[in-house]
């Protein structure tokens, strides 16, 4: 899995999804060519994934960095997921993550 995997036996939940990864960079990543990579992941692949209403990116005060997605679905996200496994956008993206730093966590929508 390109990300650590949620814990979720909601996968088949037709409520919107929020998800929330957190994560650093690697030692010696330029906070600009990271944003860069981030601009293409978003733009080249995630919003060409199916469910996805909007993917957003920011950056903590303690140098902690941000990404927020909402999907249509839950399965939506965790097909996002294993299709980044073989996407090289995808994998430019995370070559520049921190992975032990990574931590993601999925809400469903109440309303």
């Amino acid at each position: 899995m390109w990300w650590p995997p949620c814990v979720s036996n909601k996968s088949h939940d037709p409520r919107a999804v929020i998800e929330i990864r957190t994560f650093r960079l690697k030692e010696g990543v330029d906070d600009n060519l990271f944003l860069e990579a981030d601009e293409t992941f978003r733009t080249s692949f995630l919003y060409r994934q199916k469910g996805l209403a909007r993917a957003t990116t920011a950056r903590g005060s303690d140098g902690a960095w941000l990404l927020l997605t909402i999907w249509s679905r839950a399965d939506a996200a965790e097909t996002a997921a294993a299709a980044a496994q073989d996407d090289p956008i995808a994998q430019a993206f995370l070559d520049l993550v921190d992975r032990p730093t990574a931590q993601r966590r999925s809400y469903v929508e109440l309303d």
